[in-house]
């Protein structure tokens, strides 16, 4: 049971953002432009994987699941590859400039300061450019937010899985400014 009253009806990060409006716009416009935007050499679905991975580490089941389901149509897999990316994305077959990213997103996950010079060299040695590097970090430090958000309030989530699975094609056709999604 949420800690606060919050509309019925709507699970995990729809309720807050439907109580309160005026956060929901800028907390989607965010998410928007470092989940969507086309101005970006890292794929929305390596991107949906990256706040994939975070919640996870988060556990914080909505968002894992949410953003499991868009990353899942972007990327064209199944619910059993996000989860084992989620279990060991180091052996899994994503490219290692992917991984090397992922692995800053775990650091920046338990605090800014655990991302090393070391694991920075190694995404540029592989192919991060300076905006995938700046942008992990930031979508990282914001499904921290996003998560702790929806955990921190206590929100109810659907925990049947293949929900999040079947509305994943909707979410990503539609975005995060859609916010009738929100009432």
């Amino acid at each position: 049971m949420p800690h606060i009253k919050l509309p019925e009806g709507l699970p995990g990060i729809r309720g807050p953002m439907a109580f309160s409006p005026e956060t929901a716009k800028p907390l989607n416009e965010l998410a928007e432009i470092l989940l969507r935007d086309d101005n970006n050499s890292l794929s929305r679905g390596d991107r949906e994987l990256i706040g994939t991975y975070v919640s996870a580490l988060n556990d914080c089941f909505f968002c894992q699941n949410a953003h499991g389901g868009i990353a899942q149509h972007y990327l064209q897999c199944d619910i059993n590859f996000i989860d084992q990316v989620k279990a060991d994305f180091r052996s899994m077959p994503l490219s290692d400039k992917l991984k090397a990213l992922l692995e800053i997103a775990g650091s920046v996950q338990k605090g800014g300061k655990y991302v090393t010079t070391e694991q920075v060299d190694a995404a540029k040695a592989n192919g991060a450019t300076d905006k995938e590097i700046h942008d992990t970090v930031l979508i990282a430090a914001a499904f921290c937010m996003f998560n702790r958000y929806v955990d921190g309030l206590a929100t109810e989530a659907p925990r049947d899985r293949q929900i999040y699975v079947d509305r994943g094609p909707r979410r990503a056709a539609e975005g995060y400014l859609n916010f009738d999604l929100y009432k």
